[in-house]
């Protein structure tokens, strides 16, 4: 018998759409664009950098670990602290109009666990936070291990809105920069890794990405981040990934309104948007002042312009680039959202010009 009788493995499956439609792909975005949510996966020459960022007509790119060495791996990341200056001085000193980077401050100094050693470390984080805000950096970065991960000295884990890390909150909005928080994850990730589980292919390859388990759920850690957005009024909060909620619009839009001070970013998540483009082109139209572009993925022309292809074509059911190798492909087709031209200024540049004082300057 021919081989398409063969039981063919899950993880193997490449189907190859026979849908036939017209693509339409930019090669750089309707207006000079921000990335205001991106890392340094490796050490590269700037020069390389400017010249992929040229290609793909990308105004700045923000480095939101600035001051740690982040590197990705297939179960996840991991970071090592090292001073803000070695970015500032090999990137934004030679490029000072295309490079930019936020903090983690004393976040990045997390020991197997345990962030804090006392109960001194929201102002040691604040003094250190004004000190690379100073020497250029543009705002604090808050990575998802807080309110899954860090714990204190006694071993507890700490809340999103532990109120011991107010000290630090209030500085950023006392030095007007903002914070950029990662706050839990895809809601698949914390239910059972089983056949019902549309990020299935994602967990078996990546096991440790599984939040199944956890001590808080993705609900409980999302009340605690509206907690500390809403106690800090005069601190500008941008929740990265369309605040981790995208597969609930509804949720995201209602968080939003009770809180002016908070801004989504739409970074590594077009997947999600993009299969429901009248819910999303909505979205992004009624939010067009609070929503900022960013990719969180390697910088390459190819996934640049797989974002400016959903943010301003009508083309249907396409692919976008594999986040750094873990899908392997696709998980399924998006569909273009067409986007007035006022509302990809705002979301390419505007908006990050706006709550990130140190991109006008």
């Amino acid at each position: 018998m021919p081989d398409e009788t063969e039981d063919l493995r899950l993880a193997d499956f490449r189907p190859k759409v026979m849908l036939q439609t017209p693509a339409h792909v930019p090669e750089k975005p309707r207006y000079p664009a921000i990335d205001a949510h991106n890392h340094l996966f490796t050490e590269v020459d700037p020069a390389v950098l400017v010249r992929v960022m040229d290609d793909a007509g990308i105004q700045t790119f923000i480095n939101l670990t600035g001051n740690t060495r982040f590197s990705f791996v297939e179960s996840g990341y991991t970071y090592e602290p090292r001073d803000v200056q070695v970015f500032i001085d090999r990137y934004v000193s030679s490029y000072p109009e295309r490079f930019r980077c936020f903090t983690m401050s004393d976040f990045a100094t997390c020991q197997d666990g345990v962030l804090m050693a006392d109960d001194g470390f929201a102002e040691r984080a604040g003094r250190h936070l004004e000190e690379d805000v100073a020497r250029g950096a543009c705002g604090l970065k808050v990575t998802k291990e807080l309110g899954m991960n860090f714990r204190d000295y006694r071993g507890d884990l700490i809340r999103v809105d532990d109120p011991r890390l107010a000290p630090l909150w209030e500085c950023a909005g006392e030095l007007g920069v903002p914070v950029l928080i990662h706050t839990s994850d895809p809601a698949a990730f914390f239910l059972p890794a089983d056949r019902y589980n549309e990020h299935y292919l994602t967990l078996r390859r990546a096991p440790d990405w599984s939040a199944r388990g956890s001590r808080f759920s993705k609900e409980q850690l999302l009340e605690q981040r509206e907690e500390l957005v809403s106690r800090h009024r005069n601190t500008t909060f941008i929740c990265a990934h369309v605040a981790n909620y995208p597969e609930n619009l509804t949720f995201v839009s209602s968080f939003l309104d009770r809180n002016p001070n908070a801004f989504v970013d739409i970074s590594a998540r077009i997947d999600e948007l993009g299969r429901q483009p009248f819910s999303a082109r909505a979205f992004l139209i009624r939010y067009q002042d609070r929503v900022l572009f960013g990719t969180d993925m390697p910088v390459r022309t190819d996934i640049y312009r797989a974002y400016y292809r959903f943010l301003e074509t009508e083309d249907e059911y396409f692919d976008y680039p594999d986040y750094v190798g873990i899908w392997g492909r696709s998980r399924w087709g998006i569909y273009g959202l067409h986007l007035p031209d006022e509302v990809l200024e705002k979301v390419y540049r505007g908006n990050a010009l706006r709550i990130i004082p140190c991109l006008a300057g």
